[in-house]
């Protein structure tokens, strides 16, 4: 019973990790517009209302995943928010040493592999949807 009480807390932990720290960057977005967002995309020849993933994937999955509701899919969109930054800001450059000795990329890395973790764990006992815990992704 500790074992399962153990692992029910970290998965708490990492839920509120993961969308406790991304929806602040959903909320600045939100506060201070997207044209930035739609300047890259428009940039990389892509359509510009893809910018509409940004809200759903910085503020409504963070939020789903911090109340564990639809949390393997909140992760894959986190994760494909994730890869879309790789894409459209960081580039291959962004796998360089930074400054401080760390990766350029190591936040978007964070967010990436802690979603993916999430994605094969759910969200645990201590989630407000419980949904088919039979089915795995």
């Amino acid at each position: 019973m500790a074992k399962e009480l153990n692992s029910d807390l970290g998965k708490l932990l990492l839920r509120i990790s993961i969308g406790g720290l991304m929806i602040f960057h959903g909320v600045s977005k939100l506060l201070h517009g997207h044209d930035f967002i739609k300047g890259m995309l428009t940039s990389k020849n892509m359509p510009e209302y893809l910018w509409l993933g940004v809200p759903v994937g910085e503020v409504i999955a963070p939020l789903f995943i911090i109340l564990g509701i639809f949390t393997r899919i909140s992760s894959i969109l986190i994760i494909i928010t994730m890869l879309m930054t790789f894409y459209l800001v960081h580039g291959f450059a962004g796998f360089s040493i930074s400054q401080t000795g760390g990766l350029k990329v190591e936040l978007n890395l964070f967010y990436l592999l802690t979603s993916l973790a999430l994605l094969f764990l759910g969200s645990g006992k201590y989630s407000i949807y419980k949904g088919n815990n039979g089915i795995m992704i």
